[in-house]
């Protein structure tokens, strides 16, 4: 079964997963945490196990207020659901997908007019892409070059609201590469120059330009965050305070529709700091202050919006997580912690996808290391489903 502390990471950056693309309008908010608590609704997914590690992680909240994830039944199998603005949860499950622990269905972005895109992993542990269009429609595809051994194959990372799909593949060596899938279904594949391992971030890595944002690794572990232009080029990303050993670097996260990239830097006591890459090249950077200062410590982003505010969550000294919110022209950052959130290390509260409307949707990890989604709204009044 995958880690999902770093499937959090990766759909916050270093998920795995976690889509994995969205707006939010709640600079104007002002939040205090007793308003938090009076906003934030909590859901599971119908069928969701109660183990360790087990679960529901939403994944990406589109502008109509739908929420794509992922939950893990009792056995550790993978499956989909889609939550719509009046709280009602359907699950799916990709046609081919294995019933075995580690196996099942893990969507990965979630479009503005409801397409999914992400991939299962079949009996043989190995793995496909797929598209679930609106209609229902289900579409497989495979990545020429994708390796058919365990853990091997395509791995859809996000959607844009043309429809293209960008994402990665794993070859027969275990070396990933980059692809790009146009709405006519022609994949292009690709990876930055000195790249051993490479990867478009979950949910939100393409905007609907066609740009591309990601992270590679060199020969010495060193991780780079790179941006794909719509015409191909592509350009490394490094801050310049990253450090320089291995496991260290930039990864770029998200790209909005203006081009702006947000992202995390590991230094080289291994602490998380947050970067936003301006359009025309600024470079800001910034940390939750109660952020923690030791390796694996930090602050990491999420998601950007077109109006700039970044969401993700911050890791404090004691290995906690709480999330935030930085608005944007401002940069007043706001924190938040879903109510039920553990106050262990590893566990509280996960900031991963927001809205034009001012929602953010995420997850928390409870006192017994069970994932929880959450629904954080701007407005007290709470939709229909909500608890």
């Amino acid at each position: 079964m995958k880690d999902h502390h770093a499937f959090a990471r990766f759909l916050v950056r270093a998920r795995r997963k976690a889509t994995p693309a969205l707006g939010l309008a709640v600079c104007a908010l002002g939040l205090s945490a007793t308003a938090q608590a009076q906003v934030i609704s909590t859901f599971d997914a119908p069928g969701a196990g109660t183990g360790s590690g087990q679960g529901t992680y939403p994944g990406v909240l589109n502008a109509a207020g739908v929420i794509m994830g992922e939950y893990t039944d009792s056995s550790n199998v993978a499956h989909g659901f889609l939550r719509a603005p009046n709280g009602t949860i359907t699950t799916f499950n990709a046609p081919g997908a294995g019933t075995g622990s580690g196996q099942g269905t893990v969507p990965g972005g979630l479009n503005a007019a409801g397409a999914i895109t992400g991939n299962y992993t079949d009996s043989s542990d190995v793995n496909h892409g797929f598209l679930l269009a609106p209609d229902g429609a289900f579409t497989e595809f495979n990545v020429s070059g994708a390796g058919t051994g365990p853990n091997q194959g395509t791995f859809p990372a996000a959607i844009n609201d043309f429809g293209a799909i960008a994402g990665y593949y794993v070859d027969a060596s275990y070396r990933a590469h980059d692809f790009l899938r146009a709405p006519n279904g022609t994949i292009t594949t690709f990876e930055p120059t000195g790249s051993v391992d490479t990867s478009p971030d979950y949910g939100n890595g393409i905007n609907d330009v066609g740009a591309i944002v990601g992270g590679y690794y060199d020969s010495n572990g060193l991780g780079y965050g790179f941006l794909r232009a719509p015409n191909g080029a592509i350009t490394t990303i490094n801050d310049p305070s990253a450090g320089t050993g291995a496991g260290q670097g930039t990864f770029a996260d998200c790209i909005n529709n203006y081009g702006a990239i947000t992202g995390n830097y590991t230094d080289s006591s291994g602490v998380s700091h947050t970067f936003l890459l301006a359009p025309d090249g600024a470079l800001t950077t910034f940390n939750v202050s109660g952020a923690g200062t030791g390796s694996g410590q930090g602050t990491t982003p999420s998601n950007i919006n077109d109006l700039g505010a970044i969401v993700g969550n911050y890791t404090d000294s004691s290995g906690v997580n709480h999330g935030f919110l930085r608005a944007s022209p401002s940069g007043t950052i706001t924190t938040f912690n879903a109510p039920g959130a553990g106050t262990g290390p590893g566990q509280g509260t996960f900031g991963i996808s927001n809205n034009p409307e001012g929602a953010i949707a995420g997850f928390y990890v409870d006192s017994s290391d069970v994932y929880h989604g959450f629904l954080l709204l701007p407005d007290p009044v709470r939709p229909q489903g909500t608890k």
